[in-house]
């Protein structure tokens, strides 16, 4: 469900660029993260699991990345006004109509050039986030040269997409500007289905290899699985992720045609038979489920709201500073750093509903997964090996769980399937009529 929401959030760059990183306090290299073996696990098949206390390994992991997220917000406010105080926006712009003269190309130019210098800029704090960070805590198995060849080949990515789609809501703009803030929220479905037909096929494969399973008869488990779900014609993968990181992860992805089964092969490697079996039963429910679905419909709902809050702020602010900034319209394109200035301010409001749906989300696909394994056992300790391997706290504060939990914390996970066995109670399954015989 990850790539899911990755891909939603791409799509609010029609309009915007997101997703700052930034720096947080050093940690000692030295801790080591509880292995997988360290799951406690009752003699009786039946009995509850119980959630395991958080390392302090974990415990730090947790605390900095709370301050890392805390500096990002900052840094996401910092980045647009030195964009637009300095004048660097308003240059960007000028060399763009000296190269490209015509309107589309100088929107394309003009997303080119944007997206390098805001590479640059962020490039010494996503060296620390995606590296540093990462290695200090033992998560990461990522050589140097790796690092920068994927940030190079995402940075290749972004320099391609974003003239694609950059014009789309600067023709609105200058089309329709009074609506334009709907008709590119409107926009921006097709782009996300678009994405969801590229990704796995074209972005994702730049990144890591994706080859066949190498356990046949894990991958035959997984497909009889899939079946029983009602997902005909997928395609198994297994990526040799374990060149970048330890953590692990599983997920189905794509649409139609495109769509496949993905398991990293650290989490093969990791976690047994059954518990795969519950992972994947968990992401298939959130195919079978819709849930693709209604996250693009509510990241659609998203970005109007906050291109709406763009709109009916953006002029006043630029009728005060737009001589300073050098443009005088929203749809000159060197507007770009205050829309995206805007609209994250504005979604950061919408931040809590947002991670809300998406715990209802995660919490329906643990059902389904539940429903199609019954087995509570094994899902109950495929999360506790997860807590320890990704060095999660399982059960975290209040305000991170409002602000930044996408997923329900493991210790509520675990705590829902100890106590979830309606084919043992007698009590009525709810996605039954989902699965085939």
């Amino acid at each position: 469900m990850k790539k899911v929401i990755a891909l939603s959030l791409l799509a609010v760059g029609v309009t915007v660029v997101v997703a700052r990183l930034a720096t947080a306090r050093q940690v000692d290299p030295g801790a080591s993260a509880a292995p997988a073996s360290e799951v406690v696990v009752p003699d009786d098949p039946r009995a509850p699991v119980p959630v395991p206390e958080p390392t302090e390994k974990a415990l730090r992991y947790y605390r900095t990345g709370n301050v890392l997220w805390a500096v990002g917000l900052a840094w996401g406010i910092v980045v647009p006004l030195i964009l637009l105080f300095s004048g660097l926006s308003a240059r960007m712009r000028d060399l763009a109509k000296r190269i490209g003269r015509k309107w589309f190309f100088v929107i394309a130019i003009y997303a080119v050039v944007f997206t390098v210098i805001t590479w640059v800029i962020d490039l010494p704090l996503a060296y620390y986030a995606g590296y540093a960070r990462q290695h200090e805590y033992g998560l990461s198995n990522q050589t140097l040269g790796k690092w920068w060849g994927d940030s190079l080949k995402g940075l290749m990515v972004g320099a391609i997409i974003l003239p694609l789609v950059l014009w789309v809501p600067y023709l609105l703009l200058r089309r329709s500007p009074r609506r334009w803030w709907l008709w590119s929220g409107l926009a921006a479905i097709p782009f996300i289905v678009l994405m969801l037909f590229v990704a796995p096929v074209w972005i994702d494969p730049l990144f890591n290899r994706f080859g066949p399973m190498k356990d046949q008869a894990l991958e035959r488990s997984i497909l009889d699985l899939a079946s029983k779900a009602g997902i005909e014609g997928s395609r198994v993968f297994e990526v040799e992720k374990s060149v970048d990181t330890k953590a692990v992860n599983a997920y189905v992805t794509g649409f139609l045609d495109t769509k496949r089964i993905v398991l990293w092969d650290t989490i093969i490697a990791k976690l047994d038979r059954d518990e795969l079996l519950f992972v994947m039963g968990h992401e298939m429910g959130h195919y079978v489920l819709r849930h693709v679905a209604q996250i693009i419909v509510f990241s659609s709902a998203i970005i109007i709201i906050g291109l709406f809050v763009v709109h009916r702020t953006a002029n006043r602010l630029i009728a005060r500073w737009g001589s300073r900034w050098g443009f005088t319209e929203l749809s000159d394109v060197a507007s770009l750093p205050l829309i995206m200035l805007l609209f994250s301010l504005a979604t950061f409001v919408l931040t809590p509903a947002v991670l809300m749906l998406t715990r209802h989300i995660e919490h329906e696909a643990d059902r389904f997964g539940l429903e199609i394994t019954r087995n509570n056992r094994a899902a109950a300790t495929a999360f506790i090996r997860l807590q320890q391997e990704n060095l999660a706290v399982p059960r975290p504060g209040s305000l991170y769980k409002l602000w930044r939990s996408s997923h329900p914390p493991i210790g509520e996970r675990v705590d829902f399937i100890n106590a979830y066995r309606p084919w043992e109670t007698g009590d009525e399954m709810k996605y039954a009529d989902r699965f085939r015989e």
